[in-house]
């Protein structure tokens, strides 16, 4: 690791500026000769850079920027070839920046500059690589469980706010998300008030039985529904239209990302208690 307490190291220092595409890197041999290095996200192309880094004599510590998942393959190559990597704080270096040069513009060579600067005075941070550590699964574990439960927040806010508003707006008193499962198959069933009142109350509510699961007072709520849906101000859209297909789309998207969320965590071997 870089000592802290001393402004210059007896190293050579590689800066990294990583790119989704393109990657610069400026090189501080220990002599004080300075060199580029441009390379691409490619076999052949990190091959050269790696050879190159082997042929200098002495430690090599590279720093990089962590930049989104793309410095993650890089970096554990670096590692697995016995190069000392170290992470840099993107705030860090952005004050860094500003205070050398004294504005806020950037390229990829300044920055490389600066990530110089900060590696010869020690402020830097210790890079952790998930998959070295054991930590890979656990870490993609938590990304997908984001990912799904994101795409179902979205997913929500744009049937409470766009879809519901339109065609049902009364209805959005019985959302409760925490048993939104019901909520979501009567919809795609009775989407529009129209498709409540085609049927009288009794059939409504033979229909509608099993959609809205186990309530205490169910007739009650169910005849409720059926009130409110002779009362409702929403849009006159045919059932049949583009638009309600669009939405019973939506509905159904929802649906799946809910039964994708619970079979993850089935096959995590997870409690599927909060699973909702």
């Amino acid at each position: 690791m870089i000592d802290h307490l001393h402004s210059t190291v007896t190293a050579n220092l590689v800066a990294l500026d990583v790119a989704k595409d393109w990657n610069v890197a400026l090189i501080q041999e220990e002599s004080g000769r300075r060199r580029s290095f441009r390379f691409a996200n490619r076999f052949a192309d990190l091959n050269e850079f790696v050879q190159y880094l082997h042929s200098l004599s002495g430690t090599v510590c590279i720093g990089l920027e962590p930049t989104g998942d793309f410095h993650r393959t890089i970096a554990y190559r670096l590692l697995a070839e016995g190069f000392q990597v170290v992470s840099i704080s993107s705030l860090a270096l952005s004050r860094f920046r500003e205070a050398r040069f004294g504005n806020w513009d950037k390229n990829d060579l300044k920055d490389a500059q600066v990530m110089l600067a900060m590696m010869a005075q020690g402020f830097v941070q210790v890079y952790w690589d998930p998959l070295f550590s054991g930590a890979h699964d656990w870490q993609e574990l938590s990304n997908t469980y984001f990912q799904l439960t994101l795409a179902r927040t979205r997913l929500q806010h744009s049937l409470l706010s766009h879809h519901l508003p339109l065609y049902f707006p009364e209805f959005t008193r019985y959302w409760l998300s925490t048993r939104s499962e019901w909520f979501i198959r009567f919809l795609i069933r009775f989407p529009t008030p129209a498709a409540i009142r085609s049927l009288d109350r009794a059939d409504f509510i033979a229909e509608a039985w099993d959609l809205v699961g186990r309530k205490v007072s169910k007739r009650a709520k169910l005849e409720e529904m059926y009130t409110l849906a002779g009362e409702s101000i929403g849009l006159p859209v045919a059932l049949d239209s583009p638009a309600i297909e669009t939405f019973r789309l939506q509905l159904g998207r929802y649906l799946e990302i809910n039964r994708q969320r619970a079979e993850f965590w089935r096959s995590t071997g997870q409690s599927d208690a909060f699973n909702f």
